[in-house]
């Protein structure tokens, strides 16, 4: 089949690949010149596990192609995917206006044949916004279907070609089962295609991540809790993660949550509820819970030295999450900040994000220094601050950190550390809710 994809970030890129890996010829739209030259010649600008593999290989066999001109990839395609970012502005709504511009742009170009599918995270009730913006720029009747993704980044690639489930919004049964067609091979172990009406499709997205999203500030408050009462996280998520009803998943105490997902699905999920007069306030306290829990080691440092002017201090881990260089909202930034407002030097390093980080972080700081080593960042540092938790931060030679260190000192954002361990090896630890 042939297939379009506008968009080329972290969704409409992996939409792509994978969709070409399964046999389909696939040309992806972007109005970025730099990025397609790029992707034309096989270069990923983010990264992401295996997936510039896979466009290496799909480009080569000629069934992936890129181009910034959207009528050579429009005009030829059965299925056209709309991919492009839903920002949310200073009150949590989404902005749509890039999925409005695509819609107006494709309908003067499509023909009869073309469906076009929302993979896009957008508000409820944009389905029928698309549609109408079709209808009044095309000759035909084109039909919308919401198809939200569930991709994990770090794993994005894994997820797409594995989903557990597939959702698609649609009100013509007829479009919806040429739609789950297209995703049968991904799920021939049984996982389900659920068909339903575009505005259940469209909100589902926003209801998983605000529900993965509050069990992260729920356990990061029980964290807190912990440590004022002298109890253990560890052992209260083994409580809750052997409890059926329950599990174990998204029940890691940290520093909070961060990337393009959950803090933006969350707000404009409360958003929704405000627009049609339904305070959300469970939503709410997650997402004014997370905010706290981005301060956490700040105020666990903060504690611990008391004033930080002259102090150097080493940070691992800059992205929101491991196995990404994807730095928004991550936890890294409103950390950092706070320690350079307080007269501290910072060391950094991350083994993919140091690029990204210097979008978010001060470029005017003499205090901040980024480097090329996880070791770099603990010679004359008064403390090591894990923040994420790569493969490469879990299983360190603490001796070598302890002599590198001025003070042996670790705080431990993500609990990866062994607490009586690094305590018989002389070292002051401090975790989120351990005892």
């Amino acid at each position: 089949m042939q297939i379009a994809v506008v968009g080329t970030g972290y969704v409409g890129l992996v939409a792509a690949a994978c969709l070409a890996e399964n046999g389909h010829n696939v040309i992806a739209v972007d109005i970025d010149v730099d990025k397609i030259d790029q992707l034309r010649n096989s270069q990923v600008p983010f990264y992401e596990p295996g997936l510039s593999e896979m466009v290496k290989r799909n480009i080569s066999s000629n069934r992936l192609d890129f181009t910034t001109k959207l009528g050579d990839a429009v005009r030829d395609s059965r299925v056209l995917f709309i991919a492009v970012g839903t920002p949310f502005g200073e009150d949590g709504s989404a902005d749509i206006s890039h999925v409005l511009k695509v819609a107006t742009d494709v309908g003067k170009i499509l023909g009869n044949e073309t469906v076009v599918v929302l993979k896009s995270t957008v508000p409820v009730g944009t389905n029928r916004v698309v549609e109408k913006t079709l209808s009044e720029n095309s000759k035909h009747l084109v039909p919308v279907v919401s198809n939200p993704e569930f991709l994990k980044e770090g794993s994005a690639v894994h997820d797409f070609l594995n989903p557990e489930r597939v959702v698609i919004g649609a009100d013509d049964p007829q479009v919806a089962s040429m739609i789950a067609e297209l995703y049968k091979p991904f799920v021939r172990t049984g996982n389900p295609i659920l068909i339903m009406d575009p505005e259940s499709a469209e909100l589902s997205k926003y209801a998983a991540n605000a529900m993965l999203a509050t069990r992260i500030s729920f356990i990061n408050e029980i964290a807190r809790l912990c440590e004022k009462v002298g109890a253990d996280v560890h052992h209260i998520r083994q409580v809750l993660g052997t409890d059926s009803r329950i599990g174990s998943s998204f029940l890691f105490p940290g520093a909070g949550y961060g990337g393009s997902c959950f803090p933006k699905d969350v707000q404009a999920l409360i958003r929704t509820g405000s627009d049609a007069g339904e305070s959300l306030k469970i939503c709410e306290a997650t997402e004014a819970a997370n905010s706290e829990q981005k301060l956490v080691l700040f105020k666990k440092i903060k504690k611990y030295f008391g004033d930080l002017n002259g102090l150097t201090l080493g940070v691992w881990g800059l992205a929101f999450k491991p196995r990404t260089d994807d730095m928004r909202e991550a936890s890294s930034i409103p950390l950092i900040h706070s320690l350079l407002e307080s007269g501290a030097t910072v060391k950094v390093y991350d083994p993919e994000a140091l690029g990204e980080a210097r979008k978010y972080l001060p470029s005017n700081s003499e205090n901040l220094e980024y480097c090329d080593t996880a070791n770099d960042v603990c010679v004359g540092s008064a403390a090591l601050v894990l923040v994420t938790e790569w493969n490469e931060f879990r299983e360190p030679d603490f001796n070598d950190i302890r002599n590198l260190l001025t003070k042996p000192v670790i705080f431990d954002g993500r609990n990866i550390y062994d607490p009586v361990r690094l305590k018989d090896m002389g070292f002051d630890y401090f975790g989120i809710g351990r005892s």
